[in-house]
């Protein structure tokens, strides 16, 4: 076994926030049928519920109102902060996942690590909740894909490469920017995008396969020509075997607090995104000079959106993703 990148690990502040210990009883969760992509997967694992990395655009505000406890969802930038400040721990999740891959009905699925609350937040750092899950996955062999924001999950780089001897990993990395000002500003505690992209130089040197998430793009703040070139140029650098753009969807909870944000922080940005964003999604006319923008791009890097084709190395061949499916 190589031995894991040198790397300096910082403690990272969190929010003067609040952990709150849970038990489950199962751990898995089956992904609705009706999803807008083909996915690889048909399982999410969240180690944690809520997440410290404080990004404006966060798609999973609505978790906080139906996952493991009932709770009145609320509409105020101060109540949709505590997805933010109060953070679940599922301290057991390691003992209730190994029922789980230990039952006779299990068919090891591939499972998605992170898709709802990302599995590296600074609560990982102190709790380390993520080597026990990656023991159990070694212990059954069971494949995994992870999205992360967080160098953090160099930590675990050892249990990784190991895994990715004995079955299918995915590493995927989301990059919104390159500009580290902005991005503390949009993704106030994960970690810098040059971090990020120290994750996928590193794992690219292991069997397990990388992906740049360039999720979401968002209008008149990172989808400038010269951003987009940035950030896609750095995913070529790092020899990814995909990358996978996706342009920002406003709705629910997540609509409330990204304009709240933009009135705080980019006012003169309020009246351009109401006439964009009139119903969930951008109209029609931005999407389609953007993703020729982005493909044109993808095309100069030799870079593939196909999100499945790294998985056919070890598992059957699912239905190809096309960038044309956004």
């Amino acid at each position: 076994m190589a031995a894991p990148p040198s790397f300096l690990w910082l403690s990272t502040l969190s929010y003067p926030g609040m952990f709150e210990e849970i038990q489950v009883k199962k751990t898995l969760n089956k992904i609705k049928e009706t999803s807008r992509l083909s996915l690889p997967f048909q399982w999410d694992l969240n180690v944690y519920r809520g997440c410290e990395h404080g990004c404006k655009y966060c798609y999973a505000l609505y978790s906080h109102s139906y996952l493991e406890k009932e709770e009145k969802a609320s509409s105020s930038e101060e109540e949709d902060s505590d997805f933010f400040r109060k953070i679940y721990v599922k301290t057991n999740i390691a003992e209730a996942l190994e029922k789980q891959l230990g039952s006779r009905s299990w068919k090891k699925e591939v499972i998605n690590i992170g898709g709802v609350c990302d599995s590296y937040q600074p609560a990982e750092e102190k709790y380390g909740l993520m080597r026990k899950v990656l023991a159990v996955m070694i212990e059954y062999k069971n494949p995994v894909t992870i999205s992360t924001k967080s160098d953090l999950i160099l930590r675990d780089y050892d249990l990784l490469e190991e895994l990715a001897e004995l079955t299918q990993v995915n590493i995927a990395v989301t990059v919104t920017t390159v500009d580290e000002e902005l991005s503390s500003i949009l993704e106030p505690l994960a970690s810098s995008p040059e971090k990020r992209f120290s994750v996928l130089r590193a794992f690219k040197d292991t069997k397990a396969t990388t992906g740049l998430h360039m999720m979401p793009v968002l209008p008149f703040l990172t989808d400038s020509p010269q951003n987009l070139e940035q950030v896609l140029s750095h995913a070529a650098e790092c020899e990814v075997d995909y990358a996978l753009p996706g342009l920002l969807y406003l709705r629910g909870e997540t609509r409330k607090h990204f304009f709240n944000f933009l009135a705080c922080s980019f006012p003169g940005l309020l009246d351009p995104y109401r006439k964009l964003y009139a119903k969930g999604g951008a109209d029609r006319a931005y999407k389609a000079e953007l993703y020729w923008i982005i493909r044109s791009l993808m095309e100069k890097y030799h870079l593939s959106a196909d999100y499945m084709k790294p998985l056919e190395i070890k598992l059957s061949r699912p239905k190809q993703l096309r960038l044309t499916d956004f």
